[in-house]
């Protein structure tokens, strides 16, 4: 087994889960912007990383984690969800306040997607570089649900930004850019790591998570057909 193997395993969902919301874009992005999306959710994995770390010290000890169910859920929303989504939101900020091809709904989708997925890829070779022995078992379930999980975070926020800069300038709007992907991130995390503190309990979740994920799928996919719809009633107007 060798590191190349590694890699492919840990960045092929992420690929394939970017080229489907690729080709969903009806007037494509230029390459090197989607290039620079990917590069911004790679670096804020580093300092995502250390902020992590950081609160989960605070909370838990240096070499410590929770212990509780109450602890499991602190940890999903604000030592993962709130930090990991807020930095994504910035990297997304930043690669649209002055993007002179953020032209249409859909676009925010795509942006913020390929942050995510750039996110999410590296934290995925990352896993299974620390995971050499099981590297398969985890491989698989991270391409089905933790790399998916991000993609769908993405498009929450995706879909909220562009329905904030497009359409509705509301506070609530704005409110719920940050809010969507958070919520989504937390609930998906507060099942996962469950089964960290209660074996039975963390059984209960982990057929509870399945539902949430297809829901939440779901949910997200109605996000995407609503932008490209957007759009296309914008083209045909004018």
């Amino acid at each position: 087994m060798t590191e190349l193997v590694l890699i492919i395993a840990a960045l092929f969902p992420a690929i394939l889960l970017w080229v489907y919301i690729w080709k969903q874009d009806a007037q494509r992005e230029p390459t090197n912007w989607l290039i620079k999306a990917v590069m911004y959710g790679i670096a804020i994995a580093f300092p995502v990383s250390l902020l992590e770390f950081a609160i989960n010290s605070a909370f838990f000890g240096t070499n410590g984690g929770p212990t509780t169910l109450l602890g499991t859920t602190f940890e999903a929303f604000f030592v993962a969800a709130l930090p990991e989504e807020s930095f994504k939101l910035l990297a997304l900020w930043l690669i649209l306040r002055k993007n002179p091809f953020y032209d249409e709904h859909f676009d925010g989708i795509v942006y913020a997607v390929s942050i995510g997925l750039g996110f999410a890829a590296i934290e995925n070779v990352l896993y299974l570089f620390d995971n050499v022995e099981n590297w398969r078992s985890v491989a698989i379930s991270r391409a089905f649900l933790a790399v998916p999980g991000h993609y769908a975070f993405a498009v929450l926020m995706g879909y909220y930004y562009s329905l904030h800069h497009f359409v509705d300038h509301s506070q609530r709007a704005a409110i719920l850019i940050l809010f969507m992907p958070v919520l989504a991130h937390g609930i998906y995390d507060a099942l996962a790591l469950s089964g960290m503190v209660n074996l039975y309990v963390g059984s209960v979740c982990f057929i509870v998570l399945i539902y949430f994920c297809v829901k939440m799928h779901k949910f997200a996919q109605k996000k995407v057909v609503a932008h490209i719809q957007r759009d296309k009633e914008y083209r045909t107007s004018v």
